[in-house]
């Protein structure tokens, strides 16, 4: 097959697939596998997804399985054309015409009311379902080559770090699942924003690359879910898209973030890690390209650069996971900005560090 090498991991296949040079016949096994019920993990343009037919309660039944999730958190369908769509939805606001014609093929996930065609087991048992048509080229042809309706949430074990390349999804899910398929690294590095479509003014229940005011200025007034706000989980939320509720992306060390006045966060940082490697423990420290040298001890990860935040975005999760295979005991992140993507990215790191944050003055 083109361009493609076929590895064996005890009953999980890795296939090699290059992004950008293939063929439709090489994603024909997969599409079986999906076909038939089974699962396979793929590369979408914000993480690496585990894929599973979205309209069988039997697949999503085993994508909850695979990843150890709360049956209450929703799947999102992924599609290729609005064909498809319209199979899955009762009606398409026309709102979701506009932000479809704006940011798909994209890193935009809209909810809106289900059909009967979608299994309450992909919904979290709830009456809407969260669509996205993702514009990475190996997604967009196995959804093609398969025309199944592919729910896929991130492929990781729930909880975990999501990954952005094939060897965090061998980590968490060999001999769980059918097939991955390996397209290198991914281009974003943090989940798509998920808006709600139900009500008269759209709502972002999730931030991500498409940001507020990216949405604003296609269909207007845009609000965003008082539960990305808050600084704590809420027991008693009822979750509408995936992420909201649970404890997400988070490393197997104690991760805390500081936040407030630059320099006080440097010196409040090396001052825990001195008191840490003191007491016997490991710690790791992650820091912007700006402050690097400012840390001293410990294990020192550059997430990337203030200047251009896409670059913390996309090191994220891999620093996360990097602490993991280092076996580090706490770790130490600096804070982000809280406008535009820094709001997903900090979103995200609030949710891996079980919300710890310390303010520095």
């Amino acid at each position: 097959m083109k361009g493609s090498v076929i590895i064996s991991f005890m009953n999980t296949k890795m296939i090699k697939i290059k992004e950008q040079d293939f063929s439709a016949s090489e994603f024909h096994e997969a599409a079986e596998i999906l076909k038939n019920g089974g699962l396979v993990a793929f590369p979408t343009e914000t993480v690496y997804g585990l894929g599973g037919d979205g309209l069988k309660e039997d697949a999503a039944k085993k994508i909850y399985e695979a990843k150890g999730r709360p049956s209450d958190n929703p799947l999102i369908i992924h599609i290729s054309d609005m064909e498809m769509l319209d199979k899955l939805v009762k009606e398409v606001p026309l709102k979701g015409i506009k932000l479809a014609k704006a940011f798909w093929p994209g890193p935009l996930t809209m909810i809106m009311n289900k059909s009967d065609a979608v299994p309450y087991g992909t919904t979290g048992g709830l009456n809407t379902v969260a669509i996205r048509m993702p514009s990475h080229p190996i997604a967009l042809e196995l959804i093609r080559t398969s025309r199944v309706c592919i729910a896929a949430p991130s492929a990781n074990t729930s909880g975990r770090p999501s990954p952005t390349k094939a060897s965090h999804v061998k980590d968490d899910l060999d001999g769980k699942i059918d097939m991955i398929i390996d397209g290198g690294n991914v281009g974003i590095g943090i989940e798509s924003t998920i808006v709600d479509l139900t009500g008269d003014i759209p709502v972002i229940l999730r931030p991500g690359y498409i940001t507020k005011k990216m949405l604003e200025e296609v269909v207007g007034p845009v609000e965003v879910d008082k539960a990305i706000l808050n600084r704590q989980m809420d027991p008693n939320l009822v979750p509408k898209a995936p992420g909201m509720k649970y404890k997400h992306y988070a490393p197997k060390g104690d991760l805390t973030i500081f936040e407030g006045n630059a320099q006080a966060v440097i010196r409040e940082i090396n001052k825990r890690v001195d008191a840490a490697l003191a007491d016997g423990k490991t710690a790791g420290v992650i820091a912007s390209s700006e402050t690097k040298d400012a840390y001293k001890d410990g294990i020192i990860k550059i997430i990337g650069t203030r200047g251009k935040e896409v670059t913390i975005a996309q090191s994220l999760y891999s620093i996360l996971r990097e602490f993991d295979d280092l076996g580090v005991d706490v770790i130490y992140s600096e804070s982000f900005s809280s406008d535009d993507l820094g709001q997903a990215i900090m979103n995200r790191l609030l949710k891996a560090a079980g919300y710890q944050v310390v303010t520095c003055v």
